[in-house]
Protein backbone atom coordinates (compact mmCIF):
# COMPACT_ATOMS: atom_id res chain seq x y z
CA UNK A 1 0.00 0.00 0.00
CA UNK A 2 2.83 2.37 0.85
CA UNK A 3 4.50 1.64 -2.53
CA UNK A 4 1.28 2.35 -4.37
CA UNK A 5 0.76 5.59 -2.45
CA UNK A 6 4.34 6.67 -3.19
CA UNK A 7 3.89 5.91 -6.90
CA UNK A 8 0.66 7.86 -6.94
CA UNK A 9 2.24 10.81 -5.17
CA UNK A 10 5.12 10.81 -7.63
CA UNK A 11 2.62 10.94 -10.45
CA UNK A 12 0.69 13.72 -8.75
CA UNK A 13 -2.40 11.56 -8.14
CA UNK A 14 -4.41 10.73 -5.07
CA UNK A 15 -4.36 6.99 -4.48
CA UNK A 16 -7.18 5.28 -2.62
CA UNK A 17 -6.68 1.61 -1.78
CA UNK A 18 -8.99 -0.68 0.12
CA UNK A 19 -9.42 -4.33 0.90
CA UNK A 20 -12.14 -5.84 -1.23
CA UNK A 21 -14.18 -9.03 -1.12
CA UNK A 22 -15.70 -11.34 -3.70
CA UNK A 23 -19.37 -11.11 -4.73
CA UNK A 24 -19.61 -7.53 -3.46
CA UNK A 25 -20.16 -4.61 -5.88
CA UNK A 26 -17.99 -1.53 -5.58
CA UNK A 27 -18.85 1.83 -7.04
CA UNK A 28 -16.88 5.02 -7.28
CA UNK A 29 -15.69 7.86 -9.43
CA UNK A 30 -12.23 8.58 -10.73
CA UNK A 31 -10.59 11.41 -12.63
CA UNK A 32 -7.16 12.33 -13.82
CA UNK A 33 -6.10 13.18 -10.25
CA UNK A 34 -7.50 10.13 -8.49
CA UNK A 35 -6.68 6.39 -8.65
CA UNK A 36 -8.57 3.56 -6.94
CA UNK A 37 -6.92 0.25 -6.01
CA UNK A 38 -8.84 -2.80 -4.77
CA UNK A 39 -6.89 -5.60 -3.07
CA UNK A 40 -8.29 -9.16 -3.25
CA UNK A 41 -7.01 -12.41 -1.84
CA UNK A 42 -8.26 -15.97 -2.17
CA UNK A 43 -7.12 -19.45 -1.27
CA UNK A 44 -5.93 -21.65 -4.11
CA UNK A 45 -5.69 -25.43 -3.82
CA UNK A 46 -3.69 -27.71 -6.04
CA UNK A 47 -6.46 -30.24 -6.59
CA UNK A 48 -9.15 -27.60 -7.16
CA UNK A 49 -9.16 -24.70 -9.59
CA UNK A 50 -11.53 -21.76 -9.23
CA UNK A 51 -12.02 -19.10 -11.83
CA UNK A 52 -12.10 -15.42 -10.96
CA UNK A 53 -14.09 -12.97 -13.04
CA UNK A 54 -13.85 -9.17 -13.08
CA UNK A 55 -16.78 -7.11 -14.43
CA UNK A 56 -16.74 -3.33 -14.87
CA UNK A 57 -19.53 -0.99 -16.03
CA UNK A 58 -19.26 2.72 -16.75
CA UNK A 59 -21.76 5.44 -17.44
CA UNK A 60 -22.42 6.90 -20.86
CA UNK A 61 -20.48 10.03 -19.89
CA UNK A 62 -17.23 8.04 -20.12
CA UNK A 63 -17.36 7.66 -23.90
CA UNK A 64 -14.93 10.48 -24.51
CA UNK A 65 -12.51 9.45 -21.73
CA UNK A 66 -12.56 5.70 -21.01
CA UNK A 67 -11.67 4.09 -17.73
CA UNK A 68 -8.56 1.93 -17.66
CA UNK A 69 -8.73 -1.25 -15.57
CA UNK A 70 -5.51 -3.08 -14.72
CA UNK A 71 -5.53 -6.42 -12.89
CA UNK A 72 -2.14 -7.25 -11.39
CA UNK A 73 -1.55 -10.89 -10.48
CA UNK A 74 1.51 -12.73 -9.28
CA UNK A 75 2.35 -14.16 -12.71
CA UNK A 76 0.16 -12.18 -15.10
CA UNK A 77 -1.22 -8.72 -15.83
CA UNK A 78 -4.55 -8.08 -17.52
CA UNK A 79 -5.65 -4.66 -18.70
CA UNK A 80 -8.64 -3.38 -20.64
CA UNK A 81 -10.54 -0.16 -21.13
CA UNK A 82 -14.19 0.57 -20.50
CA UNK A 83 -16.03 1.30 -22.77
CA UNK A 84 -14.29 -1.38 -24.82
CA UNK A 85 -13.73 -0.56 -28.48
CA UNK A 86 -13.50 -3.48 -30.93
CA UNK A 87 -12.94 -3.17 -34.65
CA UNK A 88 -14.80 -5.01 -37.40
CA UNK A 89 -14.74 -5.00 -41.17
CA UNK A 90 -14.02 -1.78 -43.05
CA UNK A 91 -12.49 -0.34 -39.86
CA UNK A 92 -15.83 -0.13 -38.13
CA UNK A 93 -15.70 0.50 -34.41
CA UNK A 94 -18.07 -1.07 -31.90
CA UNK A 95 -18.42 0.21 -28.35
CA UNK A 96 -19.34 -1.92 -25.31
CA UNK A 97 -19.93 -0.23 -21.96
CA UNK A 98 -20.13 -3.46 -19.93
CA UNK A 99 -16.94 -5.53 -19.90
CA UNK A 100 -16.25 -8.80 -18.11
CA UNK A 101 -13.02 -10.81 -18.20
CA UNK A 102 -11.87 -14.03 -16.56
CA UNK A 103 -8.49 -13.97 -14.87
CA UNK A 104 -5.80 -16.42 -15.83
CA UNK A 105 -5.16 -18.71 -12.89
CA UNK A 106 -1.51 -19.62 -12.20
CA UNK A 107 -0.98 -23.15 -10.89
CA UNK A 108 -0.61 -23.56 -7.14
CA UNK A 109 2.85 -24.56 -5.92
CA UNK A 110 1.62 -26.01 -2.61
CA UNK A 111 -1.39 -28.00 -1.53
CA UNK A 112 -3.03 -24.79 -0.35
CA UNK A 113 -1.83 -21.20 -0.62
CA UNK A 114 -3.18 -17.67 -0.51
CA UNK A 115 -2.81 -15.57 -3.64
CA UNK A 116 -3.26 -11.80 -3.93
CA UNK A 117 -4.26 -9.69 -6.90
CA UNK A 118 -5.04 -6.02 -7.31
CA UNK A 119 -7.54 -4.18 -9.49
CA UNK A 120 -6.54 -0.61 -10.43
CA UNK A 121 -9.15 1.79 -11.81
CA UNK A 122 -8.00 5.08 -13.34
CA UNK A 123 -8.75 7.56 -16.11
CA UNK A 124 -7.27 10.63 -17.76
CA UNK A 125 -10.58 12.47 -17.86
CA UNK A 126 -10.49 15.79 -15.98
CA UNK A 127 -14.10 15.21 -14.96
CA UNK A 128 -15.35 12.49 -12.69
CA UNK A 129 -16.19 9.19 -14.36
CA UNK A 130 -18.45 6.81 -12.45
CA UNK A 131 -17.93 3.06 -12.56
CA UNK A 132 -19.08 -0.16 -10.91
CA UNK A 133 -16.78 -3.08 -10.11
CA UNK A 134 -17.77 -6.65 -9.28
CA UNK A 135 -15.37 -9.55 -8.74
CA UNK A 136 -16.91 -13.04 -8.56
CA UNK A 137 -15.83 -16.65 -8.38
CA UNK A 138 -16.61 -19.02 -11.23
CA UNK A 139 -17.67 -22.20 -9.46
CA UNK A 140 -17.98 -24.26 -12.65
CA UNK A 141 -14.64 -23.18 -14.02
CA UNK A 142 -13.37 -26.76 -14.48
CA UNK A 143 -15.34 -28.83 -16.96
CA UNK A 144 -16.03 -32.50 -16.32
CA UNK A 145 -16.46 -35.34 -18.78
CA UNK A 146 -20.10 -35.77 -19.82
CA UNK A 147 -21.09 -32.78 -17.66
CA UNK A 148 -22.85 -30.10 -19.75
CA UNK A 149 -22.58 -26.47 -18.69
CA UNK A 150 -24.90 -23.59 -19.68
CA UNK A 151 -23.56 -20.04 -19.85
CA UNK A 152 -23.91 -16.76 -21.71
CA UNK A 153 -21.30 -14.69 -23.52
CA UNK A 154 -21.10 -11.37 -25.31
CA UNK A 155 -18.52 -9.70 -27.51
CA UNK A 156 -17.14 -7.77 -24.50
CA UNK A 157 -17.75 -10.53 -21.95
CA UNK A 158 -16.12 -13.70 -23.29
CA UNK A 159 -16.00 -16.92 -21.32
CA UNK A 160 -13.44 -19.67 -20.98
CA UNK A 161 -13.22 -22.82 -18.91
CA UNK A 162 -10.58 -25.37 -18.02
CA UNK A 163 -10.58 -29.09 -18.78
CA UNK A 164 -8.19 -31.68 -17.36
CA UNK A 165 -7.67 -35.03 -19.08
CA UNK A 166 -8.44 -38.10 -16.97
CA UNK A 167 -5.87 -40.88 -16.93
CA UNK A 168 -7.99 -43.22 -19.05
CA UNK A 169 -8.65 -40.76 -21.91
CA UNK A 170 -6.25 -39.84 -24.71
CA UNK A 171 -8.60 -37.64 -26.75
CA UNK A 172 -11.89 -35.84 -26.21
CA UNK A 173 -14.46 -33.94 -28.28
CA UNK A 174 -15.49 -30.46 -27.14
CA UNK A 175 -19.05 -29.74 -28.31
CA UNK A 176 -20.64 -26.30 -28.06
CA UNK A 177 -24.27 -25.73 -29.02
CA UNK A 178 -26.67 -22.80 -29.07
CA UNK A 179 -30.39 -22.41 -29.72
CA UNK A 180 -29.86 -19.31 -31.88
CA UNK A 181 -27.93 -18.94 -35.12
CA UNK A 182 -26.66 -15.43 -34.55
CA UNK A 183 -24.65 -13.71 -33.23
CA UNK A 184 -21.66 -15.51 -34.70
CA UNK A 185 -19.29 -17.09 -32.18
CA UNK A 186 -15.78 -18.52 -32.07
CA UNK A 187 -14.68 -21.61 -30.15
CA UNK A 188 -10.97 -21.76 -29.34
CA UNK A 189 -8.80 -24.41 -27.68
CA UNK A 190 -5.72 -22.93 -25.97
CA UNK A 191 -2.96 -24.21 -23.74
CA UNK A 192 -2.81 -23.31 -20.05
CA UNK A 193 -0.80 -20.13 -20.53
CA UNK A 194 -1.16 -16.50 -19.58
CA UNK A 195 -2.49 -14.34 -21.08
CA UNK A 196 -5.56 -16.01 -22.52
CA UNK A 197 -6.60 -14.61 -25.91
CA UNK A 198 -10.33 -14.19 -25.44
CA UNK A 199 -11.31 -11.19 -27.58
CA UNK A 200 -12.55 -11.03 -31.15
CA UNK A 201 -9.40 -9.27 -32.32
CA UNK A 202 -6.91 -11.80 -30.85
CA UNK A 203 -8.68 -15.15 -30.39
CA UNK A 204 -7.03 -16.54 -33.53
CA UNK A 205 -3.52 -15.77 -32.36
CA UNK A 206 -2.92 -19.10 -30.60
CA UNK A 207 -4.32 -22.62 -30.46
CA UNK A 208 -7.04 -23.90 -32.77
CA UNK A 209 -10.41 -22.27 -33.28
CA UNK A 210 -13.69 -22.73 -35.14
CA UNK A 211 -16.51 -20.33 -35.95
CA UNK A 212 -20.02 -21.49 -35.09
CA UNK A 213 -23.66 -20.54 -35.40
CA UNK A 214 -25.59 -23.30 -33.62
CA UNK A 215 -23.14 -26.20 -33.31
CA UNK A 216 -19.38 -26.65 -33.12
CA UNK A 217 -17.10 -29.54 -32.20
CA UNK A 218 -13.32 -29.80 -31.87
CA UNK A 219 -11.32 -32.97 -31.20
CA UNK A 220 -8.49 -32.47 -28.70
CA UNK A 221 -5.68 -34.96 -28.01
CA UNK A 222 -3.84 -35.24 -24.74
CA UNK A 223 -0.43 -35.50 -26.39
CA UNK A 224 -0.77 -31.95 -27.75
CA UNK A 225 -0.81 -30.42 -24.26
CA UNK A 226 2.12 -31.04 -21.88
CA UNK A 227 0.03 -30.18 -18.82
CA UNK A 228 -2.74 -32.59 -19.93
CA UNK A 229 -5.22 -29.72 -19.66
CA UNK A 230 -6.49 -26.87 -21.83
CA UNK A 231 -8.82 -23.88 -21.96
CA UNK A 232 -12.11 -23.83 -23.87
CA UNK A 233 -12.56 -20.20 -24.96
CA UNK A 234 -15.90 -18.91 -26.29
CA UNK A 235 -15.97 -15.50 -27.97
CA UNK A 236 -18.92 -13.71 -29.57
CA UNK A 237 -17.84 -11.85 -32.71
CA UNK A 238 -18.68 -8.24 -33.35
CA UNK A 239 -20.10 -9.08 -36.81
CA UNK A 240 -21.88 -12.09 -38.31
CA UNK A 241 -20.24 -12.06 -41.72
CA UNK A 242 -17.69 -14.71 -40.68
CA UNK A 243 -20.62 -17.13 -40.17
CA UNK A 244 -22.42 -16.26 -43.39
CA UNK A 245 -24.58 -13.55 -41.89
CA UNK A 246 -25.34 -10.14 -43.30
CA UNK A 247 -23.32 -7.07 -42.48
CA UNK A 248 -25.76 -4.77 -40.75
CA UNK A 249 -26.08 -1.22 -41.95
CA UNK A 250 -25.26 1.53 -39.50
CA UNK A 251 -25.23 5.25 -40.25
CA UNK A 252 -21.66 6.16 -41.04
CA UNK A 253 -20.00 8.64 -38.76
CA UNK A 254 -16.28 9.14 -38.94
CA UNK A 255 -14.49 7.94 -35.79
CA UNK A 256 -17.80 7.41 -34.03
CA UNK A 257 -18.11 3.89 -32.55
CA UNK A 258 -21.34 1.95 -33.08
CA UNK A 259 -23.26 0.87 -29.99
CA UNK A 260 -24.45 -2.72 -30.57
CA UNK A 261 -25.91 -3.26 -27.14
CA UNK A 262 -25.12 -6.47 -25.30
CA UNK A 263 -24.99 -8.81 -28.35
CA UNK A 264 -25.55 -11.77 -26.05
CA UNK A 265 -25.65 -15.47 -26.87
CA UNK A 266 -26.64 -18.44 -24.70
CA UNK A 267 -24.49 -21.52 -25.17
CA UNK A 268 -23.93 -25.02 -23.81
CA UNK A 269 -20.61 -26.84 -23.66
CA UNK A 270 -19.94 -30.51 -22.99
CA UNK A 271 -16.76 -32.58 -23.21
CA UNK A 272 -17.11 -36.24 -24.18
CA UNK A 273 -14.58 -38.99 -24.96
CA UNK A 274 -13.52 -39.22 -28.57
CA UNK A 275 -13.45 -42.42 -30.60
CA UNK A 276 -10.46 -44.54 -29.63
CA UNK A 277 -8.04 -46.12 -32.10
CA UNK A 278 -9.56 -49.52 -31.39
CA UNK A 279 -12.97 -48.21 -32.39
CA UNK A 280 -11.50 -46.80 -35.62
CA UNK A 281 -9.96 -50.19 -36.45
CA UNK A 282 -13.16 -52.05 -35.58
CA UNK A 283 -15.25 -49.74 -37.76
CA UNK A 284 -12.83 -50.07 -40.66
CA UNK A 285 -12.80 -53.86 -40.44
CA UNK A 286 -16.59 -53.95 -40.20
CA UNK A 287 -16.99 -51.88 -43.38
CA UNK A 288 -14.39 -54.02 -45.13
CA UNK A 289 -16.25 -57.17 -44.08
CA UNK A 290 -19.52 -55.78 -45.49
CA UNK A 291 -17.90 -55.17 -48.88
CA UNK A 292 -16.20 -58.58 -48.90
CA UNK A 293 -19.47 -60.32 -48.05
CA UNK A 294 -20.99 -59.02 -51.30
CA UNK A 295 -18.10 -60.52 -53.26
CA UNK A 296 -18.40 -63.85 -51.40
CA UNK A 297 -22.16 -64.05 -52.03
CA UNK A 298 -21.64 -63.20 -55.70
CA UNK A 299 -18.98 -65.91 -56.00
CA UNK A 300 -21.23 -68.50 -54.33
CA UNK A 301 -24.10 -67.66 -56.67
CA UNK A 302 -21.81 -67.97 -59.68
CA UNK A 303 -20.47 -71.35 -58.47
CA UNK A 304 -23.98 -72.61 -57.80
CA UNK A 305 -25.12 -71.57 -61.29
CA UNK A 306 -22.11 -73.28 -62.88
CA UNK A 307 -22.78 -76.47 -60.87
CA UNK A 308 -26.39 -76.51 -62.07
CA UNK A 309 -25.27 -76.16 -65.68
CA UNK A 310 -22.80 -79.03 -65.32
CA UNK A 311 -25.45 -81.20 -63.66
CA UNK A 312 -27.95 -80.55 -66.47
CA UNK A 313 -25.33 -81.41 -69.06
CA UNK A 314 -24.42 -84.60 -67.20
CA UNK A 315 -28.05 -85.72 -67.09
CA UNK A 316 -28.42 -85.05 -70.81
CA UNK A 317 -25.36 -87.19 -71.64
CA UNK A 318 -26.80 -90.17 -69.74
CA UNK A 319 -29.80 -90.41 -72.07
CA UNK A 320 -29.30 -92.53 -75.23
CA UNK A 321 -28.78 -90.68 -78.45
CA UNK A 322 -31.71 -91.00 -80.81
CA UNK A 323 -29.86 -92.64 -83.67
CA UNK A 324 -31.12 -95.71 -85.56
CA UNK A 325 -29.28 -98.99 -85.12
CA UNK A 326 -29.41 -99.76 -88.82
CA UNK A 327 -30.79 -98.20 -91.91
CA UNK A 328 -33.16 -101.10 -92.23
CA UNK A 329 -34.50 -100.55 -88.75
CA UNK A 330 -35.15 -96.90 -89.57
CA UNK A 331 -37.08 -97.86 -92.68
CA UNK A 332 -39.06 -100.43 -90.77
CA UNK A 333 -40.27 -97.86 -88.27
CA UNK A 334 -38.01 -98.63 -85.29
CA UNK A 335 -36.95 -95.27 -83.87
CA UNK A 336 -34.13 -96.84 -81.93
CA UNK A 337 -34.95 -94.93 -78.80
CA UNK A 338 -34.82 -96.89 -75.61
CA UNK A 339 -37.91 -96.19 -73.53
CA UNK A 340 -36.94 -94.33 -70.38
CA UNK A 341 -39.83 -93.42 -68.10
CA UNK A 342 -37.38 -91.61 -65.79
CA UNK A 343 -36.62 -89.12 -68.54
CA UNK A 344 -40.29 -88.48 -69.20
CA UNK A 345 -40.38 -90.44 -72.47
CA UNK A 346 -43.10 -92.99 -73.01
CA UNK A 347 -42.11 -96.38 -74.41
CA UNK A 348 -42.50 -96.63 -78.17
CA UNK A 349 -45.21 -98.76 -79.64
CA UNK A 350 -44.35 -102.20 -80.90
CA UNK A 351 -44.52 -102.29 -84.65
CA UNK A 352 -44.58 -105.27 -86.93
CA UNK A 353 -41.75 -106.05 -89.21
CA UNK A 354 -41.81 -103.73 -92.16
CA UNK A 355 -44.79 -101.71 -90.92
CA UNK A 356 -45.16 -97.92 -90.67
CA UNK A 357 -47.41 -95.94 -88.45
CA UNK A 358 -48.41 -92.30 -88.35
CA UNK A 359 -46.44 -91.90 -85.09
CA UNK A 360 -43.23 -92.94 -86.82
CA UNK A 361 -40.56 -90.31 -86.71
CA UNK A 362 -39.02 -91.44 -89.98
CA UNK A 363 -39.75 -89.13 -92.90
CA UNK A 364 -39.42 -89.72 -96.59
CA UNK A 365 -36.39 -87.51 -96.65
CA UNK A 366 -34.68 -89.74 -94.10
CA UNK A 367 -35.57 -92.76 -96.18
CA UNK A 368 -34.06 -91.31 -99.31
CA UNK A 369 -30.97 -90.17 -97.41
CA UNK A 370 -30.61 -93.64 -95.95
CA UNK A 371 -30.94 -95.32 -99.32
CA UNK A 372 -28.31 -93.07 -100.81
CA UNK A 373 -25.90 -93.79 -98.01
CA UNK A 374 -25.92 -97.56 -98.33
CA UNK A 375 -22.93 -99.18 -99.94
CA UNK A 376 -25.05 -101.65 -101.97
CA UNK A 377 -28.02 -100.52 -103.98
CA UNK A 378 -31.19 -102.28 -103.21
CA UNK A 379 -34.63 -102.08 -104.65
CA UNK A 380 -37.93 -102.74 -102.94
CA UNK A 381 -40.94 -104.52 -104.24
CA UNK A 382 -44.04 -105.14 -102.30
CA UNK A 383 -47.55 -104.17 -101.89
CA UNK A 384 -49.38 -101.95 -99.49
CA UNK A 385 -52.15 -103.24 -97.38
CA UNK A 386 -54.52 -101.78 -94.91
CA UNK A 387 -52.42 -103.22 -92.10
CA UNK A 388 -49.28 -101.63 -93.41
CA UNK A 389 -46.54 -102.18 -95.97
CA UNK A 390 -45.15 -105.64 -96.45
CA UNK A 391 -42.65 -106.88 -98.97
CA UNK A 392 -39.29 -108.37 -99.71
CA UNK A 393 -36.06 -106.61 -100.40
CA UNK A 394 -34.50 -107.66 -103.76
CA UNK A 395 -31.46 -106.58 -105.58
CA UNK A 396 -32.04 -103.95 -108.23
CA UNK A 397 -30.87 -106.31 -110.93
CA UNK A 398 -33.67 -108.73 -110.17
CA UNK A 399 -36.21 -105.92 -110.24
CA UNK A 400 -35.09 -105.09 -113.75
CA UNK A 401 -35.87 -108.60 -114.88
Amino acid sequence: RAAAAAAGAAAGKSVEQEEAAFERPYGGAVDSERLHIYAFNHTVRRNRTEGVRVAVNVSAAAREAPVLVVVRQEEAVLSFQVPLILRGLFQRKYRYEAVGRTLCQPPAQNESEVQFFYVDVSTLSPANVSYQLLVTRVESFVLGTHQPLDFTATAAQPQYFKYEFPEELDSVIVKVTSATVFPCSVISIQDILCPVYDLDNNVAFIGMYQTMTKKAAITVQKKDFPSHSFYVVVVVKTEDQACGGALHYYPFSEDEPVDQGSRQKALNVVVSPAITSQAYVSGTLFCLGIFLSFYVVTLLIACWGAWRQRRKRAMGLLAPVETPRTDTARLLGDSGVTPDPFLGRPPYSTYGYGSFDNASTVSTENVSDSLLSTEASYGYAGECGSAGLAGVWLPRAQQAK
